[in-house]
């Protein structure tokens, strides 16, 4: 397959890049920049020096089969049409297409949406809770990070009708790198290093897309409380998630749950009891790894899913996602372990 990456320099943008050159079904054949266009994109990362010379092009129209479009929400919708009036499949790494409701995205993005009449073609493309979805569309919207690492936890549970899905507290941290590689105050080393800190409480944009896709597991209206933390580290996302449990449930039923659904998952992981995840356990892999346990005291669940918010929380995810586009196994391209230490 022809391969297009509009975005190519920012971190998922370059994260497509270095799994895409392992993948034995992929020709890189437009590398697209707004700010770089002329460079090599090895002069620019030089990281993928032995393996990519590529010259970075405009982001005009790409001769290829599928394109990743890892650009600032706002962009993508204004030109996913074109491509695909081209036969040009589009993995969207951005948040156009992953809410239904243009006006509720436009609530929370604050842009209008540029072509509202596409969003009942996108599909959502969490490939473990969606795959049937999936196979045979053109357009998929690829999962934000802290709802990817919050629905592997919960979409089980609330499918099998074993949680309250008025309950559930979502509290999130992430390295510094989901923030992307835009120059911002509070993201300087200085500011984070030796500090933790929540942010967008109450407000943060991923709010909606998580409590969509809740929604629909379980089938009536979800809200949630979700906080995310910003954490002095590179990569990595650890959600701890509190939620109710149903009456006469037990721990041996929430978690015979989750084997159901993923024991035969290539990423996903259920950990033995007691053994509790970590990020590093994900460090550049598509992986994601979870753990529970039932509170009998406070009739809560505690849940705890990890993944790399680079791979399994954007580029492995979207790779994923090509890779059932067009009928691989979708571990193609994605065999890699996670570096440790």
């Amino acid at each position: 397959m022809k391969v297009g990456i509009l975005g190519a320099t920012g971190y998922t943008g370059q994260e497509l890049l270095r799994l895409l050159n392992n993948h034995p079904e992929v020709t890189l054949a437009h590398l697209g920049s707004s700010t770089s266009a002329g460079k090599r994109i090895s002069d620019i990362c030089p990281h993928l020096q032995e393996s990519l010379e590529n010259v970075l092009e405009t982001e005009e129209l790409p001769d290829v089969d599928v394109v990743f479009m890892a650009l600032p929400h706002g962009i993508a919708a204004a030109r996913a049409r074109e491509l695909m009036e081209h036969g040009i499949k589009i993995v969207d790494l951005g948040a156009d297409f992953r809410l239904k409701d243009a006006q509720e995205y436009e609530n929370w993005y604050k842009v209008k949406h540029a072509d509202p009449a596409l969003l009942p073609k996108a599909v959502y493309g969490l490939p473990e809770l969606y795959r049937n979805e999936i196979a045979g569309k053109a357009l998929v919207a690829n999962p934000g990070c802290y709802p990817t690492a919050s629905q592997l936890a919960l979409v089980p549970l609330l499918r099998a009708g074993l949680l309250d899905p008025n309950s559930i507290i979502i509290d999130a941290k992430s390295g510094v790198s989901g923030a992307g590689r835009g120059i911002v105050q509070n993201l300087h080393y200085s500011e984070v290093n030796e500090n933790f800190k929540a942010y967008g409480v109450g407000v943060h944009r991923h709010t909606p897309e998580i409590e969509q896709q809740l929604s629909g597991a379980a089938d009536a209206k979800v809200v949630i409380s979700f906080t995310p933390h910003l954490v002095p580290m590179t990569r990595g996302i650890l959600a701890t998630i509190y939620a109710g449990v149903k009456s006469g449930i037990t721990e041996q039923e929430l978690r015979d749950c989750w084997q159901q659904d993923y024991e035969k998952e290539p990423f996903i992981h259920v950990m033995p009891e007691r053994e509790w995840p970590q990020t590093k356990y994900t460090n550049g892999s598509n992986h994601a790894f979870l753990q529970l346990r039932y509170d009998q005291r406070t009739g809560r669940v505690v849940l705890v899913s990890v993944i790399d918010n680079l791979v399994k929380g954007a580029s492995g995810q979207a790779i994923q996602n090509m890779n059932i586009l067009f009928d691989l196994p979708e571990t193609t391209g994605l065999q890699t372990t996670a570096l440790w230490p």
